[in-house]
């Protein structure tokens, strides 16, 4: 038996799609936990667009799309009782001081940080900035690209009175509130880690003023209304809109679905990223050294994890042959994956080569050739290639953050759209010679709605969240196999890892 239902509007933007998802809690009788369902209402492409030498996000027609989203809900009869937005990292957009935004965001596969960050690491230390920071050095990180503007000489950035995050800036758009959240603006590597606060030396050191970013806003805080005039066009009354955790990696990780207070996870997506969560962050020498990152996730947590260039790589192999006239599906790649030979050639997946090439599947080749190794051929030994080396760099991250959480994990949650491929999800189990337990794949949507029930008052606290996700969402578990042959290949593997 079953009674009242409450919905909400989650919108999770990724770096290729963006989905308007309603969630639907359903209390049940007799003292169950209520049951959580995830409908998908409005699908939409998300592509960068190439200006001259510059690559930015279309945040106008992203806007139109969060509408086109409410404008359904309506439509198809849900009473929305809050909605919320998460997106991508590290990215932004400035305002200026009449409230008007200043250009089109910056893409953070940009060129126009070419170089900064070894500027700006090399004037400040890294020591320094991941001191205060704790967070992973990666030269698109939003300290690299306000520096590569400050040094630019960006009119924009001189204009500029407020910095707002993807997700910061499409809530302004329909609430008319300016705030910062917590969990994106970790990643932007100016916010203290211990504190909270912004790094006001940092910025000073980089010619930035502090009155830019706005004090961050605890996730799962209600920032605002729609304003009249978004009513007015859609037709919906003023819906509140929640802050949840906006870096759609932090609200992936409020959807693993994990019984125990210690756990590791893989968000599998575009990106990989890796890590477990912990009550504090790890600021040793040690964690600066393998490049971990501290990011900040919600009521109090950190995501100790590693960035990992994920299927990215897959996304861009097939891209690049459907421009050469080889149309294929993602399911025919994973077949030909199946039947190519195993343990043949190996990638390591974060090397740069494989940010932003013109050809992906000519830099998987030239990596092998390069290192020695026999150069795959075909679809199939080039997916091959890749899906092994992402299994094996998972076991790489995976004990280095056993070493930095002084824990031993049992297993791997995977969350996220990766899980959709059963071929990655054996391959990681025998890599790391543990369970991997795949699902929800909709992490970062159903972590969004969770959080917006529990500022609702709806869902009482985090662990229920994750009990009521386990309860609604079954789990895949894939064990491992072949040991001896996985353990021989990563062998190999670890002499291709700088």
């Amino acid at each position: 038996m079953s009674s009242r239902t409450a919905c909400v509007l989650a919108f999770d933007l990724g770096a290729s799609s963006g989905r308007a998802m309603i969630g639907e809690l359903t209390d049940r009788e007799g003292g169950a936990l209520p049951r959580l369902e995830l409908k998908e209402i409005h699908r939409f492409p998300n592509d960068p667009v190439q200006v001259g030498k510059h690559l930015h996000w279309d945040i106008l027609r992203l806007l139109h799309e969060v509408k086109q989203g409410i404008l359904k809900a309506r439509q198809q009869g849900y009473d929305v009782q809050s909605l919320a937005i998460d997106s991508w990292a590290v990215d932004f957009g400035l305002i200026g001081r009449d409230g008007q935004l200043l250009g089109n965001p910056y893409h953070y596969r940009d060129h126009h940080t070419d170089g900064v960050m070894e500027q700006v690491t090399g004037r400040l230390g890294k020591e320094r900035i991941f001191s205060s920071t704790g967070i992973q050095f990666l030269p698109f990180n939003t300290i690299y690209q306000l520096a590569a503007l400050k040094q630019a000489g960006s009119e924009a950035l001189r204009q500029a009175d407020k910095l707002l995050m993807i997700p910061d800036l499409l809530r302004y758009f329909l609430t008319g509130e300016m705030k910062s959240e917590y969990t994106n603006a970790s990643t932007t590597q100016l916010l203290q880690a211990t504190s909270g606060k912004w790094d006001e030396g940092l910025l000073e050191a980089l010619g930035i003023p502090a009155g830019l970013l706005l004090p961050p806003t605890a996730s799962g805080t209600q920032v605002g209304r729609l304003t009249p005039e978004v009513c007015a066009e859609l037709g919906v009354p003023p819906i509140p809109v929640i802050a949840v955790g906006e870096h759609d990696t932090a609200s992936a990780v409020v959807a693993v679905p994990a019984s125990d207070a210690d756990f590791a996870y893989l968000s599998c997506g575009t990106w990989s990223l890796l890590g477990t969560e912990l009550p504090h962050p790890v600021l040793t020498d040690q964690a600066l050294t393998w490049n971990f990152t501290n990011e900040g996730g919600v009521y109090g947590t950190f995501r100790l994890l590693k960035n990992i260039m994920g299927l990215w790589i897959v996304q861009e192999c097939r891209r690049a042959w459907e421009k050469a006239g080889q149309a294929v599906t993602f399911p025919e790649l994973v077949k030909a994956a199946e039947q190519a030979e195993p343990f043949r050639s190996f990638i390591d997946p974060d090397d740069d080569r494989f940010l932003n090439p013109q050809d992906m599947p000519e830099q998987v080749r030239e990596y092998c050739a390069r290192t020695g190794q026999p150069v795959p051929d075909s679809m199939g030994e080039v997916i091959r290639c890749v899906l092994e080396s992402l299994a094996l760099k998972y076991r790489a991250v995976l004990e280095k953050t056993e070493q930095l959480a002084g824990k031993r994990f049992a297993g791997l949650h995977m969350v996220g759209g990766g899980i959709h491929n059963e071929l990655l999800c054996r391959m990681t189990a025998s890599a790391l010679g543990r369970p991997v337990w795949a699902g929800p794949a909709e992490g970062s949507a159903l972590g969004n709605v969770v959080v917006q029930y529990i500022a609702l008052g709806l869902i009482t606290d985090l662990r229920e969240a994750r009990a009521i996700i386990r309860e609604s969402f079954p789990l895949n578990t894939y064990e491992p196999s072949a040991a001896a042959e996985w353990n021989a290949a990563y062998e190999r593997f670890k002499t291709l890892l700088s």
